[in-house]
């Protein structure tokens, strides 16, 4: 069972920072964007007092099945060891944490900013002003 979970995190986590990393491109994936980048702010800060600034719930849970399966030593990062695992390249604690915060603090600002501005053109939209030619598809 706990071999099917280890794998089942790899994939669930990956998935989501994956969605995390790019759900903000399309309008239609925007809101859930939202939703997913609110619930790992949630565990980063919300739980970080307790648990420690950046706390992930699912890289707790993850590292809680590998330690029943025998690894030890796993990195206080996710994705330092993911970086390890798929590119083979051993990153410092420190950088890991920088990308990751950073790529996270970018992509929150794009998905709020264009959830924002899907907000505002829709409200346009509901006056019946005009609203400026879409340069995307939708």
């Amino acid at each position: 069972m706990d071999q099917a979970l280890n794998a089942g995190f790899f994939v669930f986590h990956t998935a989501w920072i994956a969605f995390n990393g790019v759900a903000w491109i399309w309008r239609r994936t925007r809101r859930w964007h939202l939703a997913t980048t609110g619930l790992t702010a949630l565990s980063w800060f919300g739980l970080g007092p307790w648990y420690g600034w950046g706390y992930c719930v699912c890289t707790d849970w993850h590292w809680q099945v590998r330690e029943r399966l025998g690894y030890r030593g796993d990195p206080n990062s996710y994705m330092k060891l993911l970086i390890a695992e798929v590119f083979g390249i051993d990153l410092s604690p420190f950088w890991a944490d920088a990308l990751t915060g950073g790529m996270f603090a970018m992509v929150l600002v794009l998905g709020v900013a264009l959830n924002l501005r899907d907000v505002r053109r829709a409200r346009e939209d509901a006056r019946g002003r005009a609203v400026p030619e879409k340069t995307t598809p939708r």
